[in-house]
């Protein structure tokens, strides 16, 4: 099935006009569990998609950061590189191309299996030997040590990288850039002494980071029920927030806050009606704002909106795909293509296989 047409595509009621095409899988080795990605589209017109990979699980000790690559928007993609393999699970992946042509990729390393290990029982032959083999690969305390929220820097075009470094702040897709130049990462400070929750900038394309500004919590809430943040920088010059809300009032639902200064001072997170999360914002050629974010209810899938004024307000929910099989999948985020379509990579649990794969769709708004 071609991925760059819309044959096949469905408009349907309620949509705002968008006409989706239909969705397929596009992981190369169905032998692994691929996790929590991102797309991007260079400068140059290249895609570049990034994931945790060569998993066998949600939570495994054997999650790594790869990448694959696509000069016929998205038709094709190339064989998966691996990009960073620590000794423990290495999660998440964002990528952004800066306007000066850098890529910048973020992860974050994890322990969460530990426990899922130290409570094996009845696993399958040869499943606990692998869990353990490669638990081996550091001490415990070596281990801690690799604990980090991280980035891995290229200057061209992604043929060599640096060594993961540390950042401040960590969220699924990534930092954006902002007009003034600068880097923006809005995300939630892990693995440190104190868990704060806000954004954090570069002014050396993502050389070195600062920490910005805290965001505030919403009467009644915990700063420790917000995740996995991400920006977009409105038209106007406003930059917006969407936030991951674990809170008992609105939870489940995607939460917004904005900061008319630059991201030094920010309004209070509020509801903007829309359940499902995470969520990836994106900025339009035309100016118009698309969200996309996980549906981890029945009908499982993906669904988009837009805003036509700078994310003050959001249309109706776009169904980018419903036939999940359960709520593991989502974390979507899209990029426009040169002909104005846009095409929205995820990953989901697919029938009759325990491994989640990537899938995309193109569509029209």
């Amino acid at each position: 099935m071609a991925g760059g047409t819309l044959a096949g595509a469905r408009q349907a009621a309620g949509q705002g006009g968008a006409t989706v095409g239909p969705a397929r899988t596009i992981s190369l080795d169905h032998n692994y569990y691929h996790g929590w990605p991102t797309v991007v589209r260079r400068s140059n017109g290249e895609l570049l998609t990034v994931w945790s990979g060569g998993r066998e699980s949600h939570v495994c000790p054997f999650g790594r950061v790869e990448l694959t690559r696509s000069k016929d928007s998205g038709e094709t993609w190339s064989w998966p590189e691996v990009l960073m393999d620590t000794a423990i699970d290495d999660r998440d992946a964002g990528i952004l191309e800066t306007p000066k042509g850098t890529l910048l990729v973020t992860t974050f390393t994890s322990l969460a299996y530990v426990p899922v290990l130290e409570g094996a029982v009845n696993w399958a032959p040869g499943r606990l030997e692998r869990w353990k083999a490669a638990d081996r690969r550091a001490t415990r305390e070596e281990q801690k040590k690799m604990l980090g929220t991280w980035m891995l820097r290229s200057v061209d075009g992604g043929m060599t990288w640096s060594a993961p470094y540390r950042v401040p702040v960590n969220s699924p897709h990534g930092p954006v850039a902002l007009r003034d130049g600068r880097i923006l990462y809005a995300g939630k400070r892990l693995w440190d002494r104190e868990t704060r929750i806000g954004v954090a900038e570069s002014k050396d394309d993502g050389v070195t980071w600062n920490w910005l500004a805290e965001l505030p919590t919403r009467g009644g809430d915990s700063f420790e029920n917000y995740h996995e943040l991400h920006a977009v920088e409105a038209a106007d010059g406003r930059i917006l927030v969407q936030i991951r809300n674990h809170n008992a009032a609105n939870k489940g639902e995607t939460l917004q806050c904005e900061s008319s200064d630059g991201g030094r001072t920010w309004t209070a997170p509020h509801t903007i009606g829309v359940w499902g999360l995470p969520s990836h914002l994106l900025r339009l050629r035309d100016g118009r704002l698309v969200m996309t974010y996980g549906y981890r209810r029945k009908p499982f899938g993906n669904q988009a909106r837009l805003s036509v004024d700078g994310g003050r307000t959001w249309g109706a929910a776009v169904t980018i795909s419903s036939d999940g099989m359960s709520g593991d999948l989502g974390y979507p985020s899209t990029v426009e293509l040169a002909d104005g379509e846009l095409l929205t990579v995820w990953y989901e649990l697919e029938a009759g296989s325990p491994r989640a794969q990537l899938r995309q769709a193109r569509w029209k708004p």
